[in-house]
């Protein structure tokens, strides 16, 4: 059998990761996998990834959250090794959203060190990818722009909360102030436009509870774009509600639709919320556009 790594971030989920460190251990273990290689800041990931991709990695397991995940996979896309390694997706975060398109056991370190062991449990699934500036950033789940991003600045300061109360609460902290933005699809030349948030989607969830796009899928070769426009005041906090169950796609200001690519420009640089890390751009003009199969995700 190829060689599995497991590379584990103690520090996902406001120390979740941590936790389930030593069950993560003694089940893979079990199975005869005892490359267990741990971040010690953040970024580390990219550099675990490089080296157990040198060192013939067939499987990596990655113990953490939606940005761990989604830093590890960034790194073997980089590296343009997506098609010879599979990537199996241990659940220690805060809202492990991209993990719930797959249907597999990602908070049972037994059943997932069973799954990574059957070399034939594997499903290809999609990447978004975003080209500003001439610098490329990869998704798995999300990237949200507007309201999206204010409220994760929110999240990674911290606070006592976890799960997605975390999320909930910063949302409902900055709902009725938020200004909501301008932006023109299309190039130049598009049609401007104002949004209050606008999500590029590739799987269902986001936020822990939200079903940001409940039509998405993860393996259709397509992105969900969620355009939630300037819905104002007290208006927002039923919008919000419905959100959780995915009925806000029905609401006359939020557009729905799916597409291979977009290309936004925006009045400023925006920043984004890719996979729950915080990134400014330094471009005003944004291209996105999906990669059809680009991982191999471990999966029943």
């Amino acid at each position: 059998m190829a060689r599995v790594t497991v590379i584990a971030n103690p520090a996902s989920g406001r120390g979740r990761g941590g936790q389930a460190l030593a069950a993560v251990r003694s089940e893979f273990a079990a199975r005869g996998f005892t490359d267990v290689r741990v971040t010690e800041r953040q970024g580390d990931e990219a550099t675990l990834v490089r080296a157990a991709l040198a060192d013939g990695a067939g499987t990596i397991a990655i113990l953490g959250g939606d940005g761990t995940w989604g830093r590890c996979a960034s790194a073997v896309l980089d590296a343009d090794a997506g098609s010879r390694v599979r990537l199996a997706f241990l659940s220690a975060g805060t809202g492990n959203d991209f993990a719930k398109n797959l249907g597999a056991p990602t908070f049972n370190p037994a059943a997932m060190a069973a799954l990574v062991a059957d070399e034939s449990r594997e499903r290809p699934v999609d990447a978004g990818c975003i080209d500003s500036g001439g610098h490329r950033h990869w998704f798995l789940n999300v990237a949200g722009f507007g309201f999206d991003a204010e409220v994760l600045e929110d999240t990674l300061r911290g606070g006592k909360l976890g799960g997605s109360a975390v999320y909930v609460t910063a949302a409902l902290k900055r709902l009725f102030s938020y200004p909501g933005f301008a932006f023109t699809e299309g190039g130049t030349q598009g049609e401007s436009r104002f949004a209050m948030m606008l999500v590029i989607s590739n799987g269902t969830t986001f936020g822990g509870a939200f079903r940001i796009a409940p039509e998405a899928r993860v393996d259709d070769g397509m992105l969900d774009c969620i355009h939630i426009g300037n819905v104002t005041g007290l208006w927002r906090l039923p919008l919000f509600l419905r959100a959780l169950r995915g009925a806000h796609i029905h609401h006359r200001l939020v557009r729905a639709r799916r597409r291979a690519n977009y290309l936004f420009t925006f009045s400023s640089p925006p920043r984004c919320d890719l996979d729950g890390e915080l990134v400014q751009f330094a471009h005003r003009d944004v291209a996105v556009r999906v990669v059809p199969k680009a991982i191999r995700a471990v999966a029943p």
